[in-house]
């Protein structure tokens, strides 16, 4: 008699683990989503850049061993400062500062963004109106100024307090954007249920409210990152950050100090500015791409032939 052939059991897909295909149903859209895929590769070159910045750049940022506004060559691929340092390696090491407070300062941003507005729509009452007054205040106020004042009157211009006149200035966007969707949350059956159950408020909000906003939290995250990086180049730009540090926007400061593009010196000027526009492009092509992901009536239609 035969013996029947082994089939594999019914159960076998119930068992997997549904993460996995949460992740590769994730990585599948990612990939046919052509703004997300060049967002992800900008942002994860620069980020290789920053990790081996030691290896790929040829001479130390700070050494003063080079002729003054030199012209690119073999040696100098960008050519050389007005005090003599290598631009190209200057580049690549401000890779590292530049990444960093964007990153930093769209975290810090979007967390006090998500207390703020969180907090606001579950609590209700007099917390509601004063969270969401002092919210408005800052959205009416003029963002440069403000971030100009605020850096100007600080005791230093380091690298943390670019960081909290980045935040400072641009919470209140996200926090508007989560109180909305917070009081449409509000009033939901599984909100209700948890209160029955006697749930604490701040146990509701971390895993009752806050998943269900996990897609406008990602956004929010990478709508402040563009803003950090775009903020904090105008700052350093304009001489209100540290001077000595290594990044992008003092690049530029010092360009301009030293009058590069009438030293016949462009790329003291272009080359920082491409990478500022860069990685604000590499922040909003992935935060376009996920509302696209995230909402499937902003998704491009196909044609078909």
């Amino acid at each position: 008699m035969a013996v029947p052939a082994l089939t594999a059991s019914p159960t076998a897909d119930v068992l997997a683990d549904p993460r996995d295909n949460v992740l590769r149903n994730l990585a599948k859209a990612v990939g046919s989503n052509r703004k997300a895929a060049a967002g992800i590769a900008l942002l994860v070159t620069f980020a290789l850049i920053a990790i081996f910045a030691p290896l790929i750049a040829p001479y130390d940022p700070h050494v003063l061993a080079f002729h003054q506004m030199g012209p690119p060559s073999a040696q100098h691929l960008l050519g050389t400062t007005g005090a003599g340092q290598d631009i190209f390696s200057q580049l690549i090491w401000s890779t590292r500062e530049s990444l960093m407070l964007a990153l930093v300062a769209g975290v810090i941003t979007t967390a006090v963004s998500v207390l703020i507005g969180v907090s606001a729509a579950y609590l209700g009452g007099l917390w509601d109106h004063f969270l969401n007054l002092f919210t408005d205040v800052f959205l009416v106020i003029p963002t440069l100024p403000l971030m100009i004042v605020i850096a100007a009157y600080a005791q230093n211009h380091g690298l943390g307090v670019l960081i909290g006149v980045i935040v400072a200035t641009g919470w209140s966007y996200g926090a508007r954007q989560l109180r909305s969707q917070g009081l449409a949350l509000r009033n939901r059956e599984f909100l209700d249920a948890a209160r029955v159950r006697g749930e604490r408020a701040s146990y509701i909000i971390c895993f009752e409210v806050l998943p269900n906003m996990t897609s406008l939290i990602v956004a929010i995250f990478l709508g402040a990152a563009l803003y950090a990086v775009l903020a904090a180049a105008v700052l350093q730009f304009i001489g209100l950050g540290d001077s000595n540090d290594l990044s992008w926007g003092t690049m530029l400061f010092w360009a301009e100090h030293n009058g590069a593009l009438l030293a016949g010196s462009p790329w003291w000027v272009l080359a920082p500015g491409i990478c500022i526009a860069s990685l604000g492009a590499a922040f909003a092509l992935v935060n376009y791409a996920f509302d696209e992901l995230s909402n499937p009536a902003l998704r491009p239609v196909k044609r078909t032939r």
